[in-house]
């Protein structure tokens, strides 16, 4: 595979990176940033380095297989690796402006922090 082909395949793993949502929140594992890498080698290997929104979060053992399952399925994936990790750990202040606003986070919650909404 050349570097085009790693580019466009790469793309194609963040474009259906973007269709998987955590179940616990309306918002896609990409735009939640729960995804830390990507990376595709010239084989077609895949390994995707991700955190999930605490380290007792309920989806921390359903999410990676789907993940894994779903970018497996790409025409031109030869193997997908992935890796949870909790360093560093994931906080609201990941969200972009955008995933803010959808999930209604992006007020004054006076004493309350975004974070404290979330698990």
């Amino acid at each position: 595979m050349n570097k085009e082909e790693i580019s466009q395949l790469k793309e194609t793993v963040i474009s259906v990176l973007k269709t998987i949502y955590d179940p616990e929140i309306p918002v896609d594992i990409w735009t939640l940033h729960l995804i830390y890498g990507v990376d595709v080698d010239e084989e077609g290997n895949v390994k995707i380095l991700m955190t999930v929104t605490a380290p007792n979060c309920p989806v921390a053992e359903v999410l990676p297989p789907e993940v894994q399952q779903r970018v497996k399925a790409i025409m031109g994936v030869k193997d997908v690796e992935v890796e949870l990790t909790f360093d560093p750990p994931w906080d609201i202040s990941m969200l972009s402006d955008e995933a803010k606003a959808e999930l209604g986070l992006d007020g004054d919650y006076g004493g309350f922090s975004a974070s404290d909404f979330l698990y």
